[in-house]
């Protein structure tokens, strides 16, 4: 039996829990059960991140401390998770006494190995405000990759961490005016003296290959040393013999992954220093988004390795939600909130249709709600339930619920069902799993054409054919039951509702290796619903925002830049089209022959094609299609729009991001079932590895209309 920890990444109390923090939580959800339901003794620990300036900032406008503000986030989180049936052995909270002493410790521990030093900085500090800028609260363009409107600390374009001051014209987030430079004494962790062990740490198998290219990066362009206090006001920990000067969050928000382990510990009589010092045999796994990837695989393991606590064995990154292709955006109505979602929708759903395109690597998911319905509708219910809701009536009417008394002749079937539970589990354990949906689903199809070929519903009309009858449901039930035991890490609450019909304790994986023979059922009742298109669609009604109210947001900031208010965009229609039906996709228009010119077009219709640099935020591939590469881009005053391009072959994604383009912009936008496509970028090229993307020169800038 192994022993392992893991961890998700901790939400920050001053917001409301989404879908796309639920794809982590729900991707380490699904591993903590299956270890489980394979025998090891796994915990899953978590906690609200609770310190900061905007906690700080958000109470005092609510007019309460910061303490009731986090402990009221807390519960409304708490219920959250628990409505998609995440099982957390601890949910706690950094701002802890447990989560105090030991950032203390891990502080006074690399203080006395010399991994701290002071030093004077300059930093940002708002006139108007008063106040020192936190890194979250200074925005500006990236030093590195020059996205727009980037945090003080790290971009979310190009994932590189850099110093506040470093921002290209940067601004108080909360005023709007431009910051002064002043100085102050800093702590700093020196990180820097720490570079052989992590590089020697990332090659153990601890991060994923694409991650271990992206850290190899940052050390090419040279570590810096990590600023590890704050001035206050600030709501976090005060450090110790540093009155007025505070621990970053960055510095407590991972400890308290220890905090709650501690918790749990004093809670359940547990040895803490075991788990977290002396346990050789401890495995401990974090599951994060690649946006804090340095946080976690850089500062995290230094900071632990100086104190002399044990560094994680792995950090699994996933990469982002989007909803119908679309980065999760409260003005594009695709920002759905885990409370939004489960007033209307079984949260099951969601967690199968998030395994069903969960992969190992670090690419985005799509959140395509027609695929969504789809799928659900018929894998969950027209495959797998269907199964049971066919064969159980038969046994509870015919023979009193009771199963044959052994089990029947099936043509080698159950012992292939038993079999591929091997390849399963390693799926499941690779977090590949969206192979291991895959192969359930192949056995369901397995099944249901099994049940199809014997027909029961006939046989049931002939009274010499009651053996049969009794062999056929007994059959389709145990291959039931052993297709539930494989889904149960995914879905808890149907497995739940199946073992109580079948009247069965609590599945392991290795129950599936001796069959259900003279065994009494109890009586069949639905199991599991269908999608409700209509409820879908209420969905998205509930978060999307009027059309009108976009369209005038995008007046008033024309107006207050000085420019004349751009007509509602593309993205604007869509908003709209997205709570009705879709758009037709648009008729494709057949090329000219590359051996001769194109006919010719007047000035007016070639003045119809609105062409715009846009600026790659990000390139990725897309699950299923050989030929196209989904890429984000910034159109400046047009916003961020996904187009879906056959580029593959000639552009790898890594080479993508920050590159400007040229953007066909009122290419009206295409249904595709990996989501909309927003438009078309050119290049040139006959195709396949021979395509050139098309560039505009230096000086040209996101959004500029190409005349």
């Amino acid at each position: 039996m192994r022993r392992i920890l893991v961890t998700s990444a901790l939400p920050y109390a001053n917001g409301q829990i989404h879908l796309g923090h639920l794809v982590e939580t729900i991707q380490t959800d699904i591993w903590v059960r299956f270890q489980k339901l394979q025998g090891h003794e796994c915990r899953y620990f978590c906690a609200d991140d609770t310190h900061g300036t905007p906690v700080m900032i958000r109470a005092r406008q609510e007019g309460i401390t910061p303490e009731t503000l986090v402990a009221r986030i807390h519960a409304e989180h708490s219920s959250d998770f628990d409505g998609f049936h995440i099982e957390f052995d601890n949910y706690y909270t950094t701002n802890s006494e447990e989560n105090r002493l030991l950032s203390e410790e891990v502080y006074r521990n690399n203080r006395q190995a010399g991994n701290i030093r002071v030093s004077q900085v300059r930093q940002a500090y708002c006139e108007r405000d008063g106040m020192f800028l936190p890194d979250r609260f200074i925005r500006g363009r990236c030093p590195a990759c020059g996205a727009e409107d980037q945090y003080g600390d790290a971009c979310e374009v190009c994932s590189g961490s850099h110093a506040p001051l470093d921002l290209k014209e940067p601004r108080c987030a909360l005023c709007g005016d431009a910051p002064v430079e002043r100085e102050s004494e800093h702590f700093f962790f020196r990180l820097t003296a720490f570079e052989s062990f992590l590089k020697s740490w990332i090659r153990s198998g601890a991060l994923q290959t694409e991650m271990v290219n992206k850290l190899d990066e940052w050390f090419e362009a040279g570590l810096q040393d990590w600023d590890i206090s704050r001035d206050g006001p600030y709501f976090g920990f005060e450090i110790p013999d540093a009155p007025g000067k505070y621990f970053y969050v960055w510095l407590d928000a991972p400890i308290g992954y220890m905090a709650s382990t501690w918790a749990w510990c004093k809670r359940e009589g547990r040895d803490f220093d075991a788990i977290w010092r002396r346990d050789d045999q401890m495995e401990v796994y974090h599951f994060i988004g690649k946006d804090i990837l340095y946080f976690h695989t850089l500062f995290w393991p230094a900071t632990l390795h100086g104190a002399g606590f044990r560094v994680p064995n792995a950090v699994y990154v996933h990469g982002f939600l989007t909803v119908n292709g679309q980065k999760m955006s409260k003005s594009r109505g695709t920002f759905i909130t885990a409370r939004q979602y489960l007033e209307l929708l079984d949260p099951e759903y969601l967690r199968y249709y998030y395994a069903a395109k969960l992969t190992a690597r670090v690419d985005d998911l799509d959140l395509n709600l027609d695929d969504f319905i789809l799928r659900v509708n018929s894998d969950l219910v027209g495959k797998v339930v269907n199964i049971a809701s066919r064969s159980a009536g038969f046994i509870q009417k015919r023979f009193d619920g009771e199963l044959c008394a052994r089990y029947p002749e099936d043509g080698g079937l159950r012992d292939r069902f038993v079999a591929a539970g091997d390849e399963i589990a390693t799926f499941y354990a690779g977090r590949e799993y969206a192979k291991a949906m895959r192969a359930i689903m192949q056995l369901a199809d397995e099944a249901n054409r099994y049940v199809e070929a014997r027909a029961p519903w006939t046989l049931a009309k002939d009274p010499d054919k009651s053996d049969a009858l009794h062999a056929t449901c007994t059959v389709a039930l145990e291959l039931f039951r052993i297709l539930m035991i494989y889904l149960q890490p995914v879905l808890p609450k149907l497995a739940e509702r199946c073992r109580d019909f079948l009247r069965l304790p609590p599945f392991t994986w290795e129950a599936r290796l001796q069959p259900l023979q003279a065994h009494r059922i109890g009586e069949f009742s639905h199991l599991m619903a269908r999608v409700d298109p209509k409820k879908v669609e209420q969905l998205i009604q509930n978060v999307a925002p009027p059309v009108e109210s976009i369209a005038q947001a995008n007046a008033k900031s024309a107006i207050k830049a000085g420019k004349s208010a751009p007509a509602a965009s593309n993205g604007d229609a869509k908003v709209a089209a997205s709570a009705s039906a879709p758009a037709a996709p648009t008729p494709p228009v057949p090329p000219p022959s590359p051996t001769s010119a194109s006919a010719t077009i007047d000035i007016e219709t070639f003045g119809k094609i609105d062409l715009r640099v846009a600026r790659i935020l990000a390139a990725s591939l897309v699950e299923g299609a050989d030929k196209l590469l989904r890429l984000t881009l910034d159109v400046g005053e047009l916003g961020e729009k996904t187009v879906f391009a056959g580029i593959r072959e000639a552009c790898p994604p890594d080479t993508l991001p920050g590159r400007l383009t040229v953007l066909v912009a009122n290419l009206q936008p295409r249904k595709m079932r990996f989501g909309l496509s927003e438009g078309m970028v050119l290049a040139a090229g006959p195709g396949g590895k021979e395509l050139y993307l098309l560039s505009p020169d230096s000086g040209a800038t996101p959004g500029m209309r190409i005349r």
